[in-house]
């Protein structure tokens, strides 16, 4: 009797050593209490970091874009006529020339001359007029000697070009200049009038 029960215990004893066995198949030492947790909270920080990471480098990349966009705005393309040869308008550093780049880059202007020979100073002087959707700041300061190929600005929202040396007394802000020629004077001074329209046209453009 002594002998079945002893034999009955082994087989027991064997029985649950082959279920223990079968538990752990992957031949792996059970995880320690809380190193699951701990392997979890780690990839959640390694992916916050990543994320973080790919967040700045996006915000940097937006930043690179438009300080480059800024620092490129410093000259403009101008033709007078719509088939005129283009000339290069200077840009100062300053807000109002700074804003008038910013617009022509969105959308070309093609501004008309509704006048041109019929008011004071217009042997030496021009002006284009802006459509007042455009929001130009200006800062502007008193002018009594203008150089020729020198333009302005006039509120509200007025370009002033000097194409010929002048003394007119006025507050206009500095907004760029031209390399004065006698092509760019015979640019300015043969631009066309349109047919049928009775004025002429000046063309700007970020030359892109």
């Amino acid at each position: 009797m002594r002998k079945k029960t002893l034999a009955l215990g082994c087989m027991i004893f064997a029985l649950g050593m082959v279920l223990a066995g079968c538990g752990n198949s992957s031949g792996e030492s059970p995880a320690a209490p809380g190193q699951n947790a701990l392997v979890t909270e780690n990839s959640q920080t390694a992916v916050q970091t990543e994320a973080g990471e790919d967040a700045e480098n996006a915000g940097g990349s937006i930043r690179n874009e438009t300080e480059g966009a800024a620092q490129a705005a410093t000259e403009l393309t101008v033709r007078f006529g719509d088939e005129g040869d283009s000339f290069t308008m200077h840009l100062y550093d300053n807000d109002t020339a700074a804003a008038i780049a910013r617009h022509v880059g969105t959308s070309d202007w093609r501004l008309p001359i509704y006048h041109y020979d019929d008011y004071d100073n217009w042997e030496v002087m021009q002006y284009y007029d802006i459509p007042s959707r455009y929001d130009i700041p200006s800062d502007p300061e008193e002018v009594t000697t203008e150089a020729a190929g020198t333009v302005y600005y006039s509120e509200p929202n007025r370009i002033i070009l000097f194409y010929q040396d002048g003394e007119v007394s006025a507050e206009y802000t500095p907004v760029g200049y031209f390399d004065y020629t006698d092509d760019f004077l015979r640019a300015v001074e043969e631009n066309p009038v349109l047919e049928g329209w009775g004025n002429k046209i000046v063309c700007i453009s970020d030359g892109k």
